[in-house]
């Protein structure tokens, strides 16, 4: 499960990257653990009043990354233990978000890290930090909930080729580089925003340090 990922550009350069307004985003570039802010793009009315526009503007907007758990689970659990990704787009608990397009965000990144199988060596599970061969910034797909804070989470699949090399099962599904893609994720029906929840290409892949 992805638990940490790096996003170098500032926030003024994700705005202009990904089309949104920065408003007052503070983010100046690094890392991004569980249970930390990062930038998000949406493209919802949110506290606006009335219904969306055809063409509502995108807006980079700090969110917390880690759900909290549903309500039935939530006296046993531990307050840290968020959830950070979505295996199942089809749970109970998702559903409602993800059919409603004005809670689909994207959450830019430049890498991320996988814990990979067990080095005989050293008897520790590896880190493999991934990021893309063909948009050095690039865009997971996203969906957030508006609780006390409000928080989002990272929709994953199964991993691609490269991944499973590595012993990783499940991969955060990243966008293509394209505006058409990010606009089904973040303005289109069910139908087609699904459709992009596929593995990205490995030969669109690397490694890095």
């Amino acid at each position: 499960m992805t638990m940490l990922y790096r996003l170098s550009a500032p926030a003024a350069a994700l705005a202009g990257h990904f089309g949104a307004a920065a408003g007052d985003d503070p983010w100046a570039g690094g890392h991004v653990a569980a249970n930390q802010f990062a930038p998000v793009i949406t493209a919802g009315r949110e506290f606006v009043a009335g219904p969306r526009l055809e063409r509502q503007p995108r807006r980079l907007i700090p969110r917390l990354w880690g759900v909290p758990p549903p309500m039935h689970l939530a006296p046993a659990a531990d307050p840290s233990r968020t959830v950070l990704t979505v295996r199942n787009p089809d749970s109970p608990f998702w559903v409602g978000n993800l059919r409603n397009s004005e809670f689909r965000c994207l959450a830019p990144a430049t890498a991320f890290m996988e814990w990979g199988r067990v080095d005989p060596t050293t008897g520790k599970r590896r880190q493999h930090w991934f990021a893309c061969a063909d948009q050095p910034l690039f865009a997971f797909a996203g969906v957030w909930k508006d609780s006390e804070v409000a928080s989002f989470a990272l929709l994953t699949c199964e991993a691609n080729a490269a991944l499973r090399q590595c012993g990783i099962e499940r991969m955060p599904v990243i966008l293509p580089d394209s505006d058409r893609s990010r606009h089904d994720w973040l303005n289109g029906g069910w139908d087609k925003a699904s459709g992009l929840l596929v593995p990205y290409s490995s030969s669109m892949m690397r490694e890095v340090g």
